[in-house]
């Protein structure tokens, strides 16, 4: 049960990524990658640093996915601005 709440905490919190130029890596795509994968793996580390199962759930299980969210969103967004071409312009 665990393992649905992060996902779903990623993906909620991804549809806030719609305020951010789009300078992701792998576009709107990249963007849901990098929140819902950051948002599982630090949901995963908080459980396993208390010691709980996949099955014991509360406002925590909630709560360790956040931070993991931010971290897989600006890591996305990190990669994307760098791999940009600064001497691109569009044509007339």
């Amino acid at each position: 049960m665990a393992i649905v709440i992060w996902l779903i905490v990623g993906l909620a919190l991804w549809h806030l990524t719609i305020f951010v130029p789009d300078h992701f890596w792998g576009g709107i795509v990249g963007a849901l990658l990098g929140a819902v994968g950051g948002a599982l793996v630090s949901g995963a580390i908080v459980q396993l640093l208390l010691g709980r199962g996949l099955n014991d759930v509360d406002m925590l299980t909630f709560a360790a996915a956040i931070p993991g969210f931010l971290l897989g969103a600006w890591f996305v967004y990190w990669i994307g601005e760098r791999n940009e071409d600064p001497d691109f312009q569009l044509q007339d």
